[in-house]
């Protein structure tokens, strides 16, 4: 970034700092030095979503940040506080269902086949030495049902309590940080302007420990109810009266707790008008210890001495809880499309992603990533504990595995409809990039006038352009996706509803090519939901070895973790939450100490934290300070998919509260474009023309090598990008002390 290899830390810390070359480490000591050129300072924040192996492990946590994001992508509604809040309620019901599946598949994996089906098969537990004790046949302390099942609660509690300390420490390490304190007026100011200007936007500590404690406290409940409830039946059919009386009571606390989880998650969501340092301390200390406490009753309850309690087929319940939870899902997300639909109709914004709905598929996305990692570890825990050549089929020996609920079976069996979907869409797009490279290879070159044509060339900058393309198309391939998700969810659930059996026993008696699509569909998807998980282990695992591969991840965690955890509070942890303020802190300090002038340029990612950034600063230091962009997703992407944060009146805000603003694009990238702010008369265009990619069509006397062809990356290697901060500078008003100076700063992507 400051293409020197000399450099020196500045101000902050391992996790993210401010450099600066070794040469201009005391430049405000010699002004004299820096009449005619800048400080350069750099921003480094890449630790933050890529630092140490551990942050590989977020992967698991995917389905969460996915939902999260959900809640960011309302439209831009305004004067409609209860609509815009039924979303938020809306967006939080469906990160708490994620959180009940997540535990309940710990609890299938754990209670269901293993403790119960397994323990209680004398073939299955005979070939799992480890599970010997828990035989029924061995005839031991814990070889009854209730106490096996006790034994397993220990899995998803365990991991439970381990996400409520990840999001607790997390916390700590990256959103704890405090935003710089805004004055009387900057806050009315704030009021009225874009919402990440306001003084409470990046910190968010009071929603996420309410939010982490109804989670954690709905992670317990949930173990508790696959003790209780699994163990009440049996007492009610054994006729144990005082046993059964106990098991009604502890299955109304636990409805009851329930209850009170879902009032605190629908409860009003974040401050943001104002810096909130308070916490619901009663509410986040009792709540999940309530919740705990109810385990521990529940693992009493099912470890009572019950000798003729035996286990057979799955675990009562099972398939209904999960059912109710999928059908549950399913509800929330037609729900919050038709509330999306009104917001979006009552405000439109013309190039919203999927006409405002772009919240509600992403939340269905969400729905179906969680609903993909529990069929997969469920699928084949239950293959590897039975041993079954077949994975999926129900054709298990009785005295093996019944295997998962029938419901995850029919869910893999539409995998490889919802494949043939997306191979469709993808060869669509593909000869559609094929066509566009055809009819811009004129427009090529007339880019580059006064050299010879070469056809190879033309065809690679022609293709470079059209694929870049497809990121404006990216809308309507999640809107196809997500529909046929939500489709075949709804087949899957009403099939397993239906027939209460696989797809492959569903289609018996029917013609035969009916019958052997079903065999295929559900012995084919069981085989790529359990893939398809080992692939997504693999991946984390390698991230966690290979710095490399951990870079590539943190390019996905670059936009799914910029925002604060409004939804889900066991998402990975915001890290603008303490880049912004880093910034802001910076850009304030510096120049009321110093006077001087300053030019926050940003790429990439580093364009949002940078808008962010400025938002967020006192209005008379925006006024001081000018913005430089290149290969900014701003409009492109946030603008499109967030239109309530980064929608055209905001940025046109910002334009109209910097000092100056100039962004540079270009057609090959993917990410980067235009941002699309008409200025005022008088006024520079924001947009600078696109820069040509590559520099040079041939070979030239400037570039006698073959120019390569940089896309979203080395902005700052054309010659434009020096000529525009030059100009940005130039533009500025001169600094009011004599020793006070000019500055350059880039917070890169």
């Amino acid at each position: 970034m400051l293409g020197d290899p000399r450099t020196v830390r500045v101000s902050g810390d391992g996790t993210a700092a401010v450099f600066r070359r070794t040469e201009d480490a005391d430049a405000e000591d010699r002004p004299a030095d820096y009449r005619d050129k800048p400080i350069p300072e750099a921003y480094v924040w890449c630790n933050l979503t890529s630092g140490n192996g551990i942050r590989a492990l977020w992967l698991l946590l995917l389905p969460f940040m996915v939902v999260n994001l959900a809640h960011w992508m309302r439209p831009a509604a305004e004067g409609r506080p209860r609509t815009l809040r039924l979303y938020g309620v809306l967006v939080r019901l469906v990160a708490l269902s994620l959180t009940f599946l997540l535990v309940g598949a710990a609890c299938e994996v754990a209670l269901d086949l293993t403790a119960w089906q397994c323990g209680g098969s004398t073939t299955c537990s005979g070939k799992k030495s480890w599970l010997g004790f828990l035989s029924a046949a061995h005839g031991g302390w814990w070889s009854q049902p209730g106490r096996r099942i006790a034994l397993a609660a220990l899995v998803p509690a365990a991991l439970t309590g381990l996400l409520w300390y990840l999001s607790h420490r997390t916390w700590s390490a990256y959103e704890s940080q405090q935003p710089l304190p805004a004055a009387l007026d900057d806050t009315e100011d704030a009021a009225s302007g874009p919402a990440l200007g306001r003084p409470g936007f990046w910190y968010g500590r009071r929603l996420v420990a309410r939010l982490r404690a109804a989670h954690t406290a709905a992670g317990f409940l949930t173990v508790a109810a696959a003790l209780a409830v699994t163990t009440a039946h049996y007492d009610r059919s054994a006729a144990h009266t005082v046993l059964d009386v106990l098991g009604w009571t502890l299955q109304g606390v636990l409805a009851t707790g329930g209850i009170v989880v879902v009032w605190v998650v629908c409860r009003r969501g974040r401050t943001e008008s104002r810096f909130d340092t308070a916490l619901d301390r009663a509410l986040v200390t009792l709540l999940p210890a309530t919740a705990l406490g109810a385990l521990l009753l529940s693992v009493l309850y099912a470890g009572w001495s019950r000798p003729g309690w035996t286990s057979a087929g799955r675990l009562g319940g099972a398939d209904r809880a999960f059912g109710l939870l999928t059908l549950g899902q399913l509800v929330l997300v037609l729900t919050l499309g038709a509330v999306a639909f009104l917001l979006h109709r009552g405000a439109p914004v013309a190039r919203s992603a999927v006409r405002g709905l772009g919240g509600p598929a992403v939340a269905m996305l969400a729905c179906a990533l969680g609903g993909v990692m529990t069929g997969g570890v469920a699928q084949r825990v239950a293959d590897w504990l039975d041993g079954s050549a077949t994975p999926g089929m129900s054709t298990r020996p009785a005295e093996g595995v019944a295997g998962p609920p029938v419901l995850l079976t029919w869910q893999a069996s539409v995998i490889p409809p919802l494949l043939c979907v997306l191979l469709l869409l993808a060869l669509r797009y593909g000869v559609r990039t094929w066509r566009t490279r055809g009819s811009l290879t004129a427009r090529v070159e007339a880019d580059y006038p006064g050299e010879t044509p070469d056809p190879v060339r033309t065809r690679r900058i022609a293709l470079a352009r059209a694929a870049a393309s497809l990121t404006d198309f990216a809308p309507r391939m999640l809107a196809v996706l997500s529909g046929a998700t939500l489709a075949l969810g709804g087949v899957a659930l009403l099939g397993a509803h239906l027939y209460d059996e696989v797809p492959g026993r569903a289609a018996q008696g029917t013609p035969t090519s009916v019958e052997a699509l079903a065999h295929t569909s559900q012995a084919l998807g069981s085989w790529l939901v359990g893939f398809g998980f080992l692939l997504f282990v693999t991946w984390g695992r390698r991230a966690y070895r290979d710095p490399k591969a951990r870079r590539t991840i943190g390019i996905l965690w670059d936009v799914g973790t910029f925002w604060p955890r409004a939804a889900h509070p066991f998402a990975p942890p915001c890290y603008a939450e303490r880049a912004v303020p880093d910034l802001t802190w910076r850009m304030a300090t510096w120049t009321e100490r110093t006077g001087g002038r300053l030019v926050i340029s940003g790429h990439s990612q580093g364009s949002v934290l940078s808008a962010a950034a400025l938002w967020q600063l006192p209005r008379r230091t925006r006024r001081r300070v000018a913005l430089l962009t290149y290969g900014a997703p701003l409009e492109r992407l946030y603008g499109r998919w967030f239109p309530a944060y980064f929608g055209p009146h905001c940025l046109r805000h910002l334009h109209d509260e910097v000092a100056c603003w100039r962004n540079l694009w270009r057609h090959t990238d993917p990410i980067g474009g235009p941002v699309r702010v008409e200025p005022d008369a008088g006024r520079q265009p924001v947009d600078h023309d696109a820069l040509l990619d590559p520099l040079a069509h041939g070979r030239t006397r400037a570039h006698p090598l073959p120019a390569p062809i940089l896309g979203h990356s080395d902005y700052q290697a054309d010659p434009v990008f020096a000529v525009e901060r030059d100009r940005l500078l130039d533009r500025l008003p001169e600094p009011a002390l004599p020793r006070q100076d000019r500055k350059g700063r880039s917070a890169d992507g």
